[in-house]
């Protein structure tokens, strides 16, 4: 079965690559830097395929914030927080917000949505949007191209001992979903504070 997936991966990679940039993407991207280095996807192609999902993606969720306005209002009530918060990000550190919202854990969907709510202009967003992403693609596939040997043989060891691995990346993630936590709570006592002063 795995072996199947690795030939599938070879042979449709590039597709994947696209599909999986669209909705995720730094472990779709990593995948492409090693699969580059292993002589299966060509680098400069990767970065490209990558960037472009990314930037795709990304116009979708923005579009979708600005022409279903109703429909993110009344079906991701459970993302309120998360709407609230990107505004407020939005509102202080403005465009340099859209370059940074790939890396920020949680956020991905709901920043491009929650500026396609405002008035924020379209082509700039597609502009920015543009660059980010080829910055993301490149940041994320050359370094895993570069260290592909030191990353399969972790992947290996995960693999022969992933009754280390499971516990050891769960932490990981539970740390990481605290933080931000801790800051979005900590951004909205701000925004309460500012209302009340």
């Amino acid at each position: 079965m795995e072996q199947l997936f690795i030939e599938w991966l070879k042979e449709y990679g590039y597709i994947v690559l696209f599909g999986w940039s669209m909705l995720e993407g730094e472990l779709g991207l990593i995948m492409a830097g090693i699969m580059s280095h292993t002589g299966d996807m060509i680098l400069p192609i990767a970065i490209i395929v990558g960037a472009l999902g990314g930037f795709v993606g990304d116009q979708i969720y923005f579009y979708i914030g600005r022409f279903n306005k109703s429909y993110i209002h009344d079906k991701l009530r459970s993302q309120r927080r998360k709407f609230a918060i990107a505004h407020l990000l939005l509102k202080k550190y403005g465009w340099p917000l859209i370059f940074v919202q790939r890396y920020m854990y949680g956020m991905r969907t709901v920043i491009p949505m929650a500026i396609g709510l405002t008035k924020y202009s379209s082509r700039d967003f597609a502009i920015i949007n543009f660059v980010s992403a080829i910055f993301w693609a490149s940041l994320t596939i050359i370094p895993a191209y570069y260290f592909g040997e030191q990353l399969l043989a972790t992947l290996a060891w995960i693999k022969a001992h992933w009754y280390f691995a499971i516990p050891l990346v769960l932490s990981i993630i539970s740390g990481l979903i605290f933080t931000f936590n801790r800051i979005e709570t900590k951004l909205l006592e701000k925004r309460r504070e500012r209302k009340i002063i």
